[in-house]
């Protein structure tokens, strides 16, 4: 299971890119916790969402492993789709956006 605090720190060395997101994306950890990126406005804050219920654009539900994966660039965002890795409630839009940008090396 993978840290947290780790993952928010991934996410926040890649807010250069993740500043072209525009919205707001709340992950929903099947194994404990949840995280928001803000990125609205051209800023990106990355918190821990100790409510998990923080209002979002998109709620992207996977295990804090798979998290750390699709960040690394190990794991296709399409792929985790498709097999059921990853479940996507709100716009699938943002969450295909969020994809590209995480993608994008």
């Amino acid at each position: 299971m993978a840290d947290l605090d780790t993952l928010i720190a991934a996410m926040e060395d890649r807010a250069d890119r993740l500043e072209e997101l525009g919205y707001r994306v709340r992950f929903d950890l099947k194994d404990g916790g949840s995280i928001l990126l803000d990125a609205v406005d051209g800023d990106v804050a990355v918190s821990r969402d100790e409510t998990n219920e923080a209002e979002a654009d998109t709620v992207l539900v996977m295990t804090s492993d798979n998290l750390a994966k699709l960040i690394d660039g190990k794991l296709n965002p399409m792929l985790a789709f498709s097999t059921g890795r990853l479940k996507v409630r709100g716009s699938q839009g943002v969450a295909l956006k969020l994809a590209g940008l995480l993608e994008a090396e």
